[in-house]
């Protein structure tokens, strides 16, 4: 069900700190034009964590109306009782899909993490993607977690950013006759992962060049590896810029930088420092990206 290119969209926001929600359909109509298969809303890079809960459920709505292709809904928290609130609100909205964090800060033991997730895809009739993230959330969920939720009838595929290829090529080995899928969740990564048979990516630098990302994708899907290999490392720079800072400082810059509307950022994050900008900026221009 979920396959291609699926940007993580960031959320612009007014000087006042509410969401410019024109700025927001500008963002969605750049990555629709690179040809992206669908987008995520609400996700860690459109800063979700700092959203209310009715603004969350604003912008899921607004994507929804707004968006040509599937919408994917950002609807995790490490409180299980509002991630099924929010998982509600998306099925009900008319997200094609949920996106679901791990529990971060918490750190539940796997009984503790299965069940949060069980109960979250039985509130809900609509496919969830598993979003594994130790990074963010300080635990990384293991294998026979993942296994057993991808028993889960609507628990059809994982985001995974846990930076371990040979976990990757653990779950894509042992649900290759389920239907379940495996994303990419780290842009760097992304080459490999396709080429060992994930579906995708949920991506940060299919902000700034979706149309390139696309046709990374396609062109391992058609088996041009070669071709693949070298927009990897034609991207790699402007991934490496990307996260010289913690996502989505500096995606949110480049975005602005590129003549679309990202506004500030709340805290606690605060702007790209002056040296990463310039590293970002010189990334972007080799791109072709900004003059």
């Amino acid at each position: 069900m979920f396959e291609g290119v699926l940007p993580a969209l960031v959320t612009p926001f007014s000087n006042d700190g509410s969401i410019d929600k024109e700025s927001f359909r500008g963002v969605v109509d750049h990555v629709e034009e690179g040809g992206v298969s669908g987008v995520v809303v609400c996700g860690t890079t459109g800063e979700s964590a700092t959203l209310s809960t009715g603004e969350h459920k604003e912008l899921i709505n607004l994507c929804i109306d707004h968006a040509k292709v599937p919408v994917v809904a950002g609807t995790g928290s490490n409180n299980t009782d509002e991630a099924v609130e929010l998982t509600k609100h998306a099925a009900d909205a008319g997200a094609d899909g949920a996106l679901i964090i791990t529990p971060y800060y918490i750190k539940p033991n796997n009984a503790g993490l299965i069940a949060h997730f069980k109960k979250i895809a039985e509130s809900a009739d609509i496919p969830i993607i598993l979003y594994n993230v130790p990074s963010r959330t300080g635990q990384n969920m293991p294998l026979e977690v993942i296994m057993e939720l991808s028993k889960v009838d609507n628990i059809v595929a994982i985001k995974e950013a846990s930076g371990d290829l040979g976990k990757v090529s653990q779950i894509l080995e042992q649900t290759m006759d389920e239907d379940f899928e495996v994303l990419s969740g780290e842009d760097g990564l992304t080459f490999p992962i396709l080429a060992m048979g994930g579906s995708g990516v949920i991506s940060v630098v299919a902000n700034i060049v979706p149309e390139m990302m696309v046709e990374m994708y396609n062109a391992v899907n058609a088996g041009d590896l070669a071709t693949a290999r070298k927009l990897h490392f034609k991207m790699a720079p402007l991934i490496r810029a990307l996260f010289t800072e913690t996502n989505p400082i500096p995606v949110k810059r480049a975005v602005e930088l590129m003549g679309l509307s990202a506004g500030t950022m709340r805290l606690p994050l605060a702007p790209l420092s002056e040296e990463n900008s310039v590293t970002l900026e010189n990334a972007l221009r080799k791109l072709g990206c900004i003059a």
